[in-house]
């Protein structure tokens, strides 16, 4: 049974003394995730009263944060997002190729999250999109959906890049469609190997233009002898590259997204406890076939981890390569539809013909909630920036 909890309480009951003793590294951006968390669906950012038409239930209604890590405002965000990608769907195999950081290399996305997770990005999509426009593999322009996770089950930094790739493509001189092996995509150690080169290769390219920085037990790589040693060190060691078998079918394919697109480190379903010193979480040890177990962290420990996967303002965590890109994506899919001799997709709508919130349903009979009057909030209004969705 849900246990009711929110990460919220937990900033609500803890955040103070959390802000107290890391005042002096607390970032900008920690801060305000865990003001906006605190503050979302409570007075202090209004709201309305609305009341049941069938039952006469009266309740207030009160606005949401929508910011980006928080566990409460990501369904609307991630209905809309996903209705938006229902007329991009192929009726092709789809497969899900997963790019993974080694350890030494995450220590430095922590501390240069904008740069390298950038770099994670660029270089997971080239590496497809290299190895598949290869005559020896697929020789196919393909097209990818990448979403950028930092977390693992136990909350540790741990990046890696979703992507969700249609199993072919238009051929490279676009006459025809190219489609894979039944069941097989691209081989995975190939793609492994040339990740890791492009990846460290633009890692050095960073550091020689000096956008990376180093501080803590990782001062010493900002000389560049011991930076180099270093990434000497990491061409020695094998990167991770995961496929995972093909989805069913395109409704696949949106199911799955939509529990990858829009995740935050933990849900509030997974939370079980809060004391006054402790949380306790339920989680999946993969290295136990998924088994799952209770983990139980000091409450100062568990914030620490949770601020771990803020992002950068204005970072992207979802984007789009190849024929899926935003900047030609009609064209490409209606050249992809073609070859595919598939009808022509209607033309998304427009941002202002987006289909409306669902009404909200009385929590006692089922029946439509309508709206009474608006609350001011009974804070002063959030600067824009609190807004973080992208």
């Amino acid at each position: 049974m849900p246990s009711g909890l929110e990460v919220a309480d937990i900033f609500r009951r803890h955040g103070e003394a959390y802000r107290r003793a890391h005042d002096a590294h607390l970032g900008r951006v920690e801060r305000r995730v865990m003001s906006t968390i605190e503050l979302c669906r409570t007075a202090a950012l209004g709201g309305h009263t609305e009341t049941c038409a069938d039952c006469g239930l009266v309740r207030c209604a009160y606005n949401s944060c929508r910011n980006r890590h928080c566990p409460k405002c990501q369904g609307q965000v991630r209905a809309e997002w996903l209705a938006a990608r229902q007329a991009e769907l192929l009726p092709v195999p789809y497969f899900h190729v997963v790019f993974t950081l080694p350890a030494p290399v995450a220590e430095i996305a922590f501390q240069n999250k904008a740069t390298v997770y950038a770099i994670l990005f660029r270089t997971a999509a080239e590496t497809l999109r290299t190895i598949a426009a290869d005559p020896k593999q697929l020789g196919a322009e393909i097209g990818l959906v990448a979403v950028l996770h930092t977390w693992g089950q136990n909350l540790h930094h741990h990046p890696h890049v979703h992507c969700v790739v249609p199993g072919g493509g238009p051929s490279l001189d676009g006459a025809r469609w190219v489609a894979c092996r039944p069941g097989f995509f691209l081989p995975v150690r190939v793609l492994s190997r040339l990740f890791r080169r492009l990846f460290l290769d633009a890692l050095r390219a960073a550091f020689a233009a000096g956008e990376l920085g180093f501080f803590g037990e990782l001062a010493g790589l900002a000389q560049p002898t011991a930076f180099s040693r270093h990434l000497r060190e990491l061409r020695r060691v094998e990167w991770v590259v995961y496929a995972k078998p093909p989805f069913g079918g395109p409704k696949q394919v949106l199911a799955y997204l939509g529990r990858y697109t829009h995740r935050i480190a933990i849900a509030n379903s997974r939370l079980l406890s809060v004391t006054d010193t402790a949380v306790a979480f339920r989680w999946k040890d993969y290295r136990h076939h998924g088994k799952s177990k209770v983990m139980t962290l000091a409450a100062d420990e568990f914030i620490r981890r949770f601020l771990l996967h803020t992002l950068p303002d204005g970072f992207h965590r979802i984007r789009h390569y190849g024929f899926l890109a935003n900047g030609h994506r009609a064209d490409r899919l209606a050249v992809c539809r073609l070859l595919l001799d598939l009808p022509q997709a209607v033309a998304e709508p427009a941002p202002d013909t987006v289909p409306p919130h669902q009404p909200e349903r009385c929590p006692g009979c089922g029946g439509v909630m309508v709206m009474l009057a608006v609350l001011a909030p009974a804070a002063p209004p959030r600067p824009s920036f609190w807004n973080d969705t992208s």
